[in-house]
């Protein structure tokens, strides 16, 4: 195929998935594609100088670039994920903390105790879906950290719908409308304790994420609304509670190659923050993302019109054998001969994350799944027959059985 010819418009993500961009790819034997996407041109781009390239404000924005199925279940209309430029820049210094140490520490021992007080009830089970089970711990540790009151029996069914809006995300049918209606109920329930917050009816504890999102102002020094204050808060409640996919992947992970066990339980140094690299490297969550192109654009000869789509292609650069030996290989040592570099390791996103649309909590994200992934290798458990294949035509997909486990006394 010749390297410039504009690939037709198909329905080849629904079936091929996350290996859709990556085989067109393939096929083009280049790191830049010309494609059609729901009828629109798109540039497809990947590599550290292309995530440089995408994070360029002057290339592309994401103010209308994310499709409202996306906005209505995964980050809410009028999340900061929305925004562009200063307005973008203002509303992030709300989730700047989140980079800090303390916060990075703090989440992690709030989710490590709920984590040590589930496990007695898991070795009274005949079997734990780790998936649903680390979802509870997950929103009930960071709910802690986070100053928002939850009652035990609250804490069920929130985790599901955290689960939900993430789950329902990239599809059609069932899966999205559970997903709308689970981010419907929980925005009403966060807007309501927003507004019982600033009323004084409930007391939010001093500088947590409940506090200060109440008391955030925007670029114009207005208050957020509660809506949108509930929108922003559910966006550190829900991507936290979404690492419950990742610790699924770990237990995978450890299941076909035990022998990382032993190197988690004995606490070699920088082994823990290999392993939740690799984990985030080698399994597949985000696809790609997507903006607008501001203006016409060209990338290595290839072109895009203004208000053309722009997508990073996620999970092919994180198998890219330019960037990886030995790409799809689990092999957390990389991580301990080459930390990633910015731009090449980008499951949540690349560029700066105090300016850019690089996650905030990547850092939290990682300190937790390194701690999570230790406190699975010193459980004793065993894996009963199950399904184990992940499919890559779901997205986001997961171990099919939600990888089971049978807790040993």
């Amino acid at each position: 195929m010749s390297p410039h010819r504009l690939v037709p418009e198909s329905l080849a993500l629904l079936t091929e998935g996350y290996a859709w961009l990556p085989d067109l790819m393939r096929a083009e034997g280049d790191t830049s594609l010309s494609l059609r996407v729901v009828g629109r041109r798109a540039l497809v781009l990947r590599g550290p100088e292309a995530v440089r390239f995408f994070y360029d404000e002057d290339h592309v924005r994401r103010h209308g670039a994310l499709p409202g199925p996306v906005l209505s279940t995964l980050f809410g209309h009028g999340a900061v994920h929305t925004l562009d430029g200063d307005a973008h820049r203002h509303r992030k210094s709300f989730f700047l903390p989140l980079l800090e140490t303390d916060a990075v520490t703090g989440s992690a021992e709030h989710i490590t105790a709920a984590w040590d007080e589930a496990v007695p009830s898991w070795r009274a089970q005949p079997d734990v879906v780790l998936f649903d089970a680390t979802a509870r711990v997950i929103t009930r540790g960071v709910c802690r950290w986070a100053g928002v009151p939850l009652t035990e029996d609250e804490e069920e069914p929130l985790a599901r719908d955290l689960l939900a809006m993430v789950d329902g995300f990239a599809t059609a049918g069932p899966r999205h409308w559970r997903a709308r209606r689970a981010r419907t109920r929980q925005e009403r329930r966060f807007a309501d304790l927003v507004t019982d917050v600033r009323s004084g009816t409930v007391q939010a504890p001093a500088d947590s994420v409940l506090d200060r999102v109440c008391h955030h102002r925007d670029a114009s020094g207005a208050a957020l609304t509660p809506r949108i204050a509930a929108v922003e808060l559910l966006n550190v409640i829900r991507p936290t509670t979404a690492l419950s996919w990742f610790v699924a992947f770990a237990a995978h992970a450890l299941h076909r190659w035990p022998e990382h066990k032993e190197r988690l339980r004995s606490g070699e140094a920088g082994f823990a923050t290999a392993f939740a690299h690799e984990v985030r490297r080698f399994y597949p969550f985000a696809p790609f993302l997507g903006g607008q192109a501001v203006t016409d654009l060209t990338w290595h000869s290839r072109h895009v019109p203004a208000g053309g789509l722009v997508l990073l292609d996620v999970y092919g650069q994180n198998h890219d054998e330019r960037l990886w030996k030995d790409p799809y290989t689990f092999r957390p040592e990389r991580f301990l001969d080459h930390p990633p570099g910015r731009d090449e390791l980008i499951p949540q996103g690349g560029a700066d994350p105090r300016t850019g649309h690089r996650c905030p909590g990547e850092a939290m994200a990682v300190g937790i799944l390194e701690t999570l992934s230790q406190r699975l290798a010193d459980l004793s458990y065993e894996a009963p027959p199950q399904d184990l294949t992940i499919p890559l035509n779901r997205i986001p997909t997961r171990p099919r059985g939600g990888m089971i486990i049978r807790v040993l006394a």
